[in-house]
């Protein structure tokens, strides 16, 4: 028997980004208003922008979801209904939705509103699955600290509920999103949509030691002279040594604050108020197909054309693959390292990969890294007209990314709008030309680099 067909879920930032990600693969977009989603700032979806958009997905045979996921203090419930009342009457395809209270609101004022349980909500078990089924919402979609066993449970426990789980894009540090760094630091609550990220700062660590007011002062460490002294001392003790740090004072210090410095725990396991690798759960496609997970969803409405291009095309390809009954090409990997990213992993869906899973995610990865230089706006007698977005010279080896297929050659020519040759695209800002005769207009633009040579 033939496993369903996954819905392959892409962000939208702005409609721009929308139809790149319809171009390039996605089944469904998901997007929405600022003053009640996650996404309060760099959106683009007010009232007009939202009816345009879910039109045209509807125009194309697509889906469009509206995130109406915030956890809302009294002011933003009094006026929730009025403000939705415009949306509802455009017929998104689903509310995405985590407060139980405006869940309420929305099943007795339209019972017949498909909602989706936003990720927001913590789903972690099949009990809970039920109890939200129960109350008449048609998807859930599952908490990230899941593993992808625990997911497969729930897919076996509850056969008639429609299950959505996130397979790229950033993590918070906090569980499920319940951050409150950026509440802290700016009074911007991420809960309500501002999240400044603060977790993603640039922070300094630096040893601490009490005063004689048993306040903490900033001290220089000596790492490897703490950790031979205190080894020293629990060897000769007949202890087992301990990692010396896991018993350090340690002060942070964010690169915007200069002397403001905050006490933090640190043990051998780490700092626990730095940023987190990015989600990328592409080698687990195949399983989450054939475990008959409803939609694989990508997230980053704040990213770029290029960022949804790619991710679309890489996982449309990976799911076509699975639903084929291919092997997962390992290959593809290497298709998301030129996107913006902090280091990948694939987070609870496997704790402990093996050493042959390790090597081949590395060596495939690293084997033909990219990035993004620019937009095609035009092609004029073969020549096309580059938007340029990082620098590329001549000698580069270049990939043009568009719907109909991909096409790589070397650079060999350039010039500018005047005529004059060039020997390089100087940067974002410029327009430059490039003997292309079968590029085409909207294509985007990345260089394959050398590992550790983004530029």
């Amino acid at each position: 028997m033939p496993v369903p067909k996954p819905e392959l879920l892409l962000p939208a930032g702005d409609l721009d980004r929308m139809r790149t990600a319809f171009d390039f693969g996605a089944d469904a977009v998901y997007a929405g208003q600022p003053r009640y989603s996650l996404r309060a700032r760099n959106n683009d979806f007010k009232l007009e922008n939202l009816c345009l958009g879910i039109e045209e997905a509807h125009a194309r045979g697509k889906q469009f979801f509206v995130a109406s996921n915030l956890l809302p203090h009294n002011a933003k419930v009094k006026t929730y209904l009025a403000d939705m009342a415009p949306v509802i009457a455009m017929r998104p395809d689903a509310l995405i939705m985590a407060d139980p209270g405006l869940i309420m609101l929305v099943r007795e004022t339209w019972p017949d509103m498909p909602i989706h349980l936003s990720v927001q909500a913590n789903t972690v078990n099949y009990a809970a699955v039920k109890f939200w089924q129960a109350l008449g919402l048609t998807r859930i979609i599952l908490s990230r600290e899941l593993s992808i066993d625990e997911v497969a449970e729930i897919r076996q426990l509850c056969p008639d509920m429609e299950l959505e789980v996130f397979v790229h894009g950033a993590l918070c540090i906090a569980y499920s999103g319940r951050c409150l760094l950026s509440g802290y630091f700016n009074h911007r609550d991420p809960n309500q949509g501002t999240c400044t990220n603060a977790c993603r700062w640039d922070y300094k660590l630096h040893g601490g030691c009490a005063d004689g007011a048993g306040q903490l002062q900033k001290i220089d460490l000596d790492v490897g002279r703490a950790m031979t002294d205190a080894n020293l001392a629990l060897a000769s003790a007949g202890q087992v040594p301990r990692h010396p740090l896991a018993e350090h004072a340690y002060l942070i210090e964010e690169g915007g604050r200069p002397g403001e410095l905050m006490e933090i725990s640190e043990d051998e396991h780490g700092t626990y108020i730095m940023n987190s690798k990015d989600l990328r759960a592409l080698q687990h496609v195949e399983r989450l197909v054939q475990i008959g997970v409803d939609s694989l969803k990508i997230e980053g409405r704040t990213k770029s054309r290029y960022y949804v291009a790619r991710a679309a095309q890489t996982y449309r390809r990976a799911i076509d693959d699975a639903l084929a009954g291919r092997p997962f090409n390992p290959a593809l990997l290497a298709e998301l390292d030129g996107l913006s990213n902090r280091g990948y992993t694939d987070y609870f869906y496997q704790r402990h990969p093996s050493q042959e899973a390790q090597n081949y995610l590395y060596g495939h990865s690293r084997s033909a890294r990219s990035q993004y230089v620019g937009d095609v706006l035009a092609v004029r007698e073969g020549w096309a007209e580059i938007a340029v977005k990082n620098k590329f010279r001549l000698g580069d080896q270049l990939e043009l990314i568009h719907p109909s297929g991909n096409q790589q050659r070397q650079l060999a020519a350039l010039q500018g709008l005047d005529g004059q040759w060039l020997d390089e695209a100087p940067g974002v800002g410029h327009t430059v030309r490039m003997h292309w005769p079968e590029a085409q207009p909207g294509a985007l633009l990345a260089r394959f680099c050398a590992d550790g040579e983004l530029r």
